[in-house]
């Protein structure tokens, strides 16, 4: 009888803390971040358990899937032959998508896109591009007549916070991941894709690669979201905390360490430049973790 009394007592509790976290969510918030512990049980400066597989999506030329806690992000690149522009005829070229559906979260609206998507997606190119991981001259196949122009589709499957540095992780892998396909040259001079069904028939034309090849990356970026709140960095938030705790800073640095932005996307001013440069250090840490993770997906890939 005393046993059946003691659970009721605890379903009892259990239930005003959750009614307590829905009715007064900063609060119960506040409550954990004064004994420095977040409801999830992590540090304050920790982030989520990360996983990585690559080759998700057999039919793409590179993909990954990327878990940061329940965010999940599926990355698959295809790779098509253009025409270089006059401007830039040794060059490829690069067009990166984010898309959020219906399924990925219940504040997303069939028929009516994240507003989100279209700032993840500009936020993405702009951080691939001017962190040099890419140089588009490696895209080129025939200076002025044919280059690659590779798509970058990104789906969220599950919005739980910090969007842009698991979408980030997962555009990272999946250009890691991502095989360049066999070429020639045919009769017409035009560049034609070697596939296993017709290797025969176009092996009296030009090569322009005998055999697939990995796209050369010149270090990685990474990025990681943190929430300033009284004085308190809460690195990696989950979409909760973002909801009610307004100032946040995304902090991507390369494999080398070296800063390449800093995005404080509105809120309350930082009022010290300590807040930035703990943000910062966090960061430092978490590249760290991102880059032994993929280099074991890499690896495991090899193995397999």
């Amino acid at each position: 009888m005393a046993t059946t009394t003691s659970g009721l007592n605890d379903l009892s509790s259990e239930m005003e803390l959750d009614a307590f976290r829905r009715l007064f969510p900063l609060r119960f918030h506040e409550r954990h971040l004064r004994e420095s512990i977040r409801p999830d049980g992590r540090p304050l400066g920790r982030a989520r358990e990360t996983t990585l597989m690559l080759g998700a999506v057999a039919s793409a030329n590179g993909s990954a899937l990327a878990k940061i806690g329940s965010t999940t992000m599926l990355a698959a690149i295809k790779l098509e032959v253009m025409t270089p522009t006059v401007e830039a005829p040794d060059e490829g070229c690069m067009a990166i998508d984010f898309h959020m559906p219906p399924i990925c979260s219940p504040l997303v609206r069939p028929g009516r896109p994240a507003e989100v998507a279209p700032v993840i997606s500009m936020q993405l190119s702009d951080t691939i591009l001017s962190s040099g991981m890419i140089d588009l001259k490696d895209l080129c196949l025939v200076s002025g007549k044919a280059a690659w122009m590779a798509y970058l589709d990104i789906y969220c499957l599950d919005a739980d916070g910090a969007l842009f540095d698991a979408a980030l992780l997962s555009a990272v892998a999946a250009f890691s991941h991502l095989q360049i396909p066999v070429v020639s040259l045919n009769d017409d001079g035009r560049i034609v894709l070697v596939s296993e069904d017709n290797a025969r028939a176009t092996t009296e034309n030009e090569p322009v690669n005998k055999e697939k090849i990995k796209l050369k990356l010149n270090g990685y970026p990474f990025g990681l979201t943190c929430i300033l709140h009284n004085n308190h960095i809460l690195a990696d938030p989950t979409s909760e905390e973002e909801s009610i705790m307004e100032t946040y800073l995304t902090v991507v640095l390369d494999s080398s360490l070296q800063l390449i932005s800093l995005n404080k996307p509105g809120g309350p001013g930082v009022a010290h430049t300590s807040a930035i440069q703990d943000c910062i250090t966090l960061a430092k840490r978490r590249v760290k973790e991102l880059l032994k993770i993929l280099n074991e997906a890499l690896s495991d890939m090899e193995v397999d």
